[in-house]
């Protein structure tokens, strides 16, 4: 899978590789929760994307949300690039 969480005591980490789309988004869905479940801080960790669709993107968007409301904390290892930044930002994410 594209997607993966590292979990340690101090926080979680969801890394995402290559092409994020429908394929695999219940999968990457199931990651979000769990994270946001499991501790106060969530980091992603998207610089090794190649593409987030539109189903990729609309879930960091609720996971964002979700994180915000539950007083968690969410937020990018690092600024995405390029064509994955702008879809992010139309979509109301701020990657950093």
């Amino acid at each position: 899978m594209p997607a993966t969480l590292d979990l340690n005591d101090a926080l979680c980490r969801i890394r995402l590789e290559g092409a994020i789309d429908i394929g695999c988004a219940a999968e990457l869905k199931t990651l979000l929760v769990q994270a946001l479940h499991s501790g106060p801080r969530v980091r992603l960790a998207i610089d090794g994307a190649t593409h987030l669709d539109a189903t990729a993107i609309q879930l960091l968007w609720a996971a964002e949300r979700e994180a915000a409301r539950s007083g968690a904390g969410i937020a990018f290892d690092a600024a995405p690039s390029g064509e994955i930044a702008a879809g992010m930002r139309e979509a109301g994410l701020n990657p950093l």
